[in-house]
């Protein structure tokens, strides 16, 4: 079976993250969200792949060597402008003549992928749409549904109290080859809001696939940190990386770290290749990268630092991003939200919330 992954868009609300790092290569726990869709679609019989890029696309290809993941092809469509969701579906696909899925590339799931491709098949459908279940749908597509999944409508961020269910888009989708038909080649076309639509006039092509598994747009600050705590929690697999082990109940460790004694672990945390705390540090439900160091007295709690990012003596960073290479001098205090970009540097005694830094692309 072939996939087609959508990873063409800019990531602007985890900028500054996204000015170095497309959205889909950012890290979750310590795994690059793209590695574990790939390693999501491969459980399920996917062996070749077209990433359909946009933005950074070279990032792409130095990070997949040899333009494969484990026994996956991949093969790359790099848009040459922005054609929306239908329109780099149709240019991904170009010359496909089989059945594939398609997702968002900011889409976390453990959605039984194999069971869905069973229900499309059973039902003779030409495309469908995984739902999933949230409990206010006022910022998302609702996807009301007959008893069978035949769609009924589309309903496009309704009032709070006025959506006609609670089922959304969830960002994936089976589509047989006919469906590339509905898009005009090389034009701007959505197919949430343009080819979905026009197909409900004719009964009997287009169906939703309910899901109640695991589920998370990861595009947003908060989100995106929710996705390090859930892995830490164990929502995405038993282990948070798939090469951690578990020093104390609780405390992962990827490779050798350098741990002072004195160190404070409030579990559930990672601890990446490298890593280096010194005398004092407490790291409470954090997600630290390879090579990141946290220095003498510091507080790293809910929050993430990525490979190489350095909390200096006595600096707080609570539920926020250290970007790769960072550096938050002593005794700052970064929180709420904030993201840290790459190699960026917070001057000792700062105090920071909620912000981004730094503000625009260097």
């Amino acid at each position: 079976m072939k996939a087609v992954v959508l990873v063409g868009g800019e990531g602007t609300r985890l900028r500054p993250l996204t000015y170095t790092t497309p959205k889909p290569l950012l890290p979750i726990a310590n795994v690059a969200h793209l590695q574990r869709q790939l390693a999501w679609l491969g459980a399920h019989g996917v062996r070749e792949t077209v990433l359909s890029l946009g933005y950074l696309p070279d990032a792409f290809r130095e990070y997949f060597v040899g333009d494969e993941f484990g026994d996956m092809r991949l093969t790359y469509a790099v848009e040459p402008e922005p054609l929306g969701t239908a329109g780099a579906i149709r240019f991904a696909a170009e010359g496909v003549d089989e059945r594939i899925v398609v997702c968002n590339g900011d889409i976390l799931t453990d959605l039984d992928l194999s069971t869905m491709v069973r229900f499309h098949a059973e039902r003779g459908a030409e495309a469908t749409i995984s739902l999933t279940e949230v409990v206010d749908p006022s910022a998302f597509g609702v996807v009301p549904t007959e008893d069978d999944g035949a769609v009924i409508a589309f309903v496009e961020k309704p009032a709070p109290g006025k959506a006609p269910s609670n089922w959304i888009n969830a960002g994936t989708y089976v589509l047989e080859p006919e469906f590339l038909d509905r898009v005009p080649p090389r034009l701007n076309v959505s197919v949430e809001r343009e080819v979905f639509p026009r197909m409900l006039a004719r009964p009997g092509l287009l169906y939703g696939f309910r899901s109640d598994g695991y589920w998370l747009d990861i595009g947003t600050p908060e989100k995106y940190l929710r996705a390090h705590l859930d892995a830490l929690e164990g929502r995405l697999g038993e282990r948070p990386a798939p090469d951690a082990h578990e020093s104390t109940p609780g405390v992962w460790v990827e490779g050798e770290a350098e741990i002072d004694p004195g160190t404070v672990f409030s579990a559930p945390v990672l601890i990446g290749a490298g890593v280096r705390t010194e005398a004092g540090a407490q790291v409470a439900v954090s997600v630290l990268g390879a090579g990141a160091v946290v220095g003498a007295g510091a507080t790293v709690e809910r929050a993430v630092l990525h490979a190489g990012a350095v909390v200096e003596s006595g600096a707080t960073v609570r539920y926020s991003v250290i970007g790769p290479g960072a550096v938050v001098g002593s005794d700052a205090v970064v929180d709420d939200e904030t993201l840290i970009g790459a190699d960026a540097t917070i001057a000792p005694g700062t105090r920071i919330s909620g912000g981004r830094l730094p503000a625009v692309a260097r």
